[in-house]
């Protein structure tokens, strides 16, 4: 029956995959739409960044011509205004980012390895614990996290990663329990047998198999610790230590006038290592990302 109806209606297995093709075209077209809706705030960044100032004012989606364009002065500019140099905020920017980082994969990771095989009620707590600190706006707790950051002394660039450990454990958690109760038990026992202790067996057997997921927790979290401009101004002396995000907002001269040409380019300074980062390592995110989130 199922070749004759295949046979008799041939016309309507075309008309399937036309829909099919039509379908797929427009999602193509759609996603191409909402891509350049992403990306053209970076190119108008981009673009302006070479142009005078005066010209950003009165023509900011124009291409820099021969009046308006001004080479490198608005990087150089960007780099060396005011009293406080563009390469310590990029330092304290690297220092923060990559010691918070850090940070959060090898705690995070060690506790859902431990999560995942202890399975008592203690790391069912902590483990919703850590899920529901996802959910808790930071609003409600940024004031008191100024005095206690103040009282502790986390307010520097050296220590303010230990708050950032505390909000970006939630999401990594989450996703690293999920991918180590997807890993087989039997390696670890393994590794036991040959005399590895818990130690030894979380850095030469588990930790290598979380590449994966290391991966992408570690792009997410460095994307967010990079670009943050709220934690760092709450936390932190502004007048000792600015972030780029921080040199940014403060990218400006008397009488609250700003330099957009400088700003521009100071945002560049800022997007472009992310953004490569970003185009070199986004697969192993959504690997990552799937593997942590669906299994288990």
């Amino acid at each position: 029956m199922m070749t004759s109806q295949q046979l008799t209606t041939p016309n309507g297995a075309v008309k399937v995959k036309k829909k099919s093709k039509v379908g797929s075209t427009i999602l193509t077209i759609l996603f191409a739409i909402v891509c350049v809706g992403y990306i053209l705030p970076i190119i108008l960044v981009l673009i302006n960044s070479f142009k005078l100032n005066s010209a950003i004012n009165t023509d900011t989606f124009a291409l820099p011509n021969g009046e308006t364009f001004v080479g490198l002065d608005n990087y150089i500019k960007g780099a060396t205004f005011g009293n406080y140099p563009f390469y310590k905020s990029l330092l304290y920017s690297l220092v923060i980012t990559l010691i918070s980082a850090f940070l959060i994969l090898l705690c995070t990771s060690m506790s859902a390895w431990y999560i995942s095989r202890v399975g008592s009620r203690f790391t069912k707590i902590f483990y919703f614990a850590c899920v529901f600190s996802m959910i808790v706006p930071f609003q409600m707790v940024m004031f008191p996290l100024v005095t206690v950051a103040t009282d502790l002394r986390l307010n520097t660039p050296w220590t303010i990663p230990i708050i950032y450990l505390g909000f970006g454990a939630g999401l990594a958690v989450f996703m690293f329990t999920g991918f180590v109760k997807s890993l087989p038990l039997e390696i670890e026992e393994a590794a036991a047998i040959d005399g590895c202790g818990p130690i030894r067996t979380f850095f030469m057997v588990v930790l290598p198999m979380l590449k994966p997921t290391l991966i992408s927790v570690g792009i997410l979290e460095v994307m967010w610790v990079w670009n943050d401009y709220l934690l760092p101004t709450l936390v932190l002396d502004i007048n000792k230590y600015k972030t780029i995000p921080i040199h940014v907002q403060y990218l400006q001269g008397s009488y609250g006038s700003v330099d957009l040409g400088a700003t521009m380019a100071v945002m560049m300074f800022s997007l472009l290592p992310i953004i490569i980062v970003y185009l070199f390592c986004q697969k192993h995110i959504i690997k990552g990302v799937a593997a942590g989130a669906v299994k288990g």
